[in-house]
C-alpha cells in the first residue's frame, strides 16, 4: 500500500470518529450494489477525473491497480472522459494516472 498523505493521517488521528464514520459510509456504498471491486475502483477513478482532483486521481489509480485493473484499463477509463470534461482536462488526468503507473511499470 502506498504511503498516505500527512494531511490525511493527521485527520485520522485528530478526528477518529469522523474518519470511522466516513470509512463505514464508503464500505456501505460499496456493498449496496452489484458492481465488482475492480469496476467500483474504475468508477471512483472516473469520478475523481471528472472533478479534476489530482490527489484523488492518484489514490484511485493506485486502488484500481490493487483491485486488479490493468494499466490499459485505467488509461481507458481516463480516456473515456474526453467528451465529457474536454481534451485538456483529460490530458491532465492522464498525466496524473501516469504518475502512478510510471512508478509501477513502463508505458506500453
Amino acid at each position: 500500500m502506498a504511503k498516505l498523505p500527512k494531511r490525511y493521517t493527521d485527520f485520522l488521528v485528530t478526528y477518529p470518529q469522523v474518519a470511522k464514520a466516513y470509512h463505514d459510509l464508503g464500505d456501505a456504498c460499496s456493498q449496496a450494489g452489484p458492481l465488482e471491486e475492480k469496476v467500483r475502483a474504475l468508477v471512483r477513478l472516473g469520478i475523481a477525473v471528472g472533478r479534476q482532483l489530482e490527489g484523488a486521481v492518484h489514490s484511485h489509480a493506485r486502488r484500481a491497480l490493487e483491485a486488479g485493473a490493468s494499466a490499459s484499463e485505467i488509461r481507458h477509463a481516463v480516456l473515456l472522459s474526453t467528451t465529457t470534461i474536454g481534451f485538456p482536462a483529460m490530458m491532465a488526468a492522464l498525466s496524473w494516472v501516469d504518475d502512478v503507473l510510471g512508478k509501477r511499470r513502463k508505458r506500453k
